[in-house]
């Protein structure tokens, strides 16, 4: 990315802001994610590129579904072989977020098996399998530190990079009538909401390494300023929602232990205060974006297909297991609601399954001290929560599952370092251990 998103280096290098060489760790540091290899940063890049989709706009160039499905699974395929290459010995981390995501993998394929969805059913079985596998192999270096954030960070500014250049080169086609003149992904096929999304997660956790001192303010002003402003270009409430609200959830968790937080805070709500009353027009006509309060009130026709998913008829073993893994769609209709389409997909139990993924995170991270690694999985943790309403993900391989992971990684405590004890052989002779005698024979150098 093009800028330094840590304090006297480049981005993903060690956490070293604010120490002195020989100097003890301050109390809430996050540990030093020495040991990372560089090739856990590719393989992140690849399942971030898994999961952007294939469908979306109109790009500059027409690219078939048929490429960019092809794109997306080899590099899914080539995530998970690098991280066994890099993790040949299978050492694996418990991690009870991986291993609930294994559950919801095992019920995905239970439900899918009839192929009531068909055979792409198992596809997505396979893909998810493929999905989580690699990220078993990644949680031996899930440590509670902030490389995972880094590397992001990183991997979706260059997603928006690819966003803007579109925009630079064909604005009509970045912002077509279609969409209602929101930012689209003009060489990539992303969607308003897709963009919105990556845009408000890397600006929360670039925010919140500032304010933990683990970038300077330039750097992350040549990544924040630009992902603000496609993210207003797409129009997109329930990112700004996520991103207001999950920052104001992290912040709020570092206001006791950091002057700067507090700083933060203050002149956040001084600054919101002022915008509401000045521009309080100009933001309402943003947040309605031209739709009249009808069409508002039943969240843009997603009301309609919740209703018609919740009052179709379904068997006992459909609402327990769901209808297999799908296209996260109803009728033709897309759901746009993680928690109905895990119903229609892995019914109840999996509804469970996902409530258990976000309590089990959110519990652990309230019983964490204060640090900046706990603020960050605060407000990817929060963010997804919010993104759930409008958004579906959280039961198949998708950006949210990926942005839980990190936070997964964040509130992983240290391996501890097992270090061999050996006995010191004394040098000279003590009265603990006194000098034995040797006999002569045994002094010759020569054995006859």
């Amino acid at each position: 990315m093009g800028g330094d998103l840590r304090r006297g280096g480049l981005p993903g290098g060690p956490d070293t802001a604010g120490t002195r060489p020989g100097a003890e760790p301050r109390p809430g540091a996050e540990p030093r994610p020495g040991g990372t290899p560089r090739i856990v940063g590719i393989v992140w890049g690849l399942l971030i590129l898994n999961t952007l989709g294939s469908t979306g706009a109109k790009t500059i160039i027409p690219l078939p579904r048929s490429l960019i499905q092809m794109a997306t699974m080899g590099a899914l395929v080539a995530a998970f072989a690098l991280a066994l290459a890099v993790n040949l010995r299978l050492r694996l981390r418990a991690s009870a977020f991986v291993f609930l995501l294994t559950l919801l993998l095992v019920l995905s394929v239970i439900s899918s098996a009839n192929l009531e969805s068909g055979f792409g059913a198992l596809f997505r079985c396979g893909r998810l399998a493929l999905f989580v596998g690699t990220l078993w192999l990644l949680s031996r270096w899930w440590d509670g530190g902030l490389t995972l954030v880094r590397h992001h960070i990183r991997m979706y500014f260059a997603v928006l990079g690819s966003v803007a250049a579109g925009l630079v080169v064909s604005p009509g086609a970045a912002m077509p009538e279609l969409y209602g003149g929101r930012l689209v992904g003009a060489l990539w096929p992303l969607t308003p909401p897709q963009i919105g999304q990556y845009a408000a997660v890397i600006i929360g956790l670039t925010v919140l390494l500032v304010l933990g001192r683990r970038t300077d303010r330039a750097s992350a002003a040549v990544v924040i300023v630009p992902s603000l402003v496609l993210l207003v270009l797409t129009h997109t409430r329930t990112a700004t929602l996520g991103l207001l609200i999950g920052l104001t959830l992290a912040i709020g968790s570092l206001v006791l232990t950091s002057a700067a937080a507090r700083r933060f805070f203050v002149w956040a709500v001084l600054c919101a205060t002022v915008a509401a009353v000045a521009l309080s027009s100009a933001l309402q006509a943003w947040f309605l974006r031209g739709q009249s309060q009808e069409n508002f009130s039943n969240l843009t026709g997603r009301a309609k297909v919740w209703d018609a998913l919740l009052a179709a008829p379904r068997t006992s073993f459909e609402q327990l297991f769901g209808m297999g893994l799908g296209d996260k769609s109803f009728g033709g209709l897309p759901i746009d609601n993680s928690w109905l389409a895990v119903y229609q997909e892995q019914g109840l139990i999996g509804v469970a399954l996902v409530a258990a993924i976000i309590i089990v995170l959110a519990g652990v991270a309230l019983l964490r001290p204060p640090s900046l690694s706990r603020a960050c999985a605060i407000f990817l943790i929060s963010y997804c929560g919010i993104a759930s309403y409008t958004e579906a993900g959280l039961g198949d391989a998708s950006p949210y599952l990926l942005h839980l992971a990190v936070a997964a990684s964040l509130l992983a405590t240290p391996a501890a370092a097992t270090r061999l004890s050996t006995p010191e052989v004394p040098r000279f002779p003590t009265p603990e251990a006194p000098r034995r005698h040797i006999p002569r024979w045994a002094k010759r150098s020569e054995v006859t």
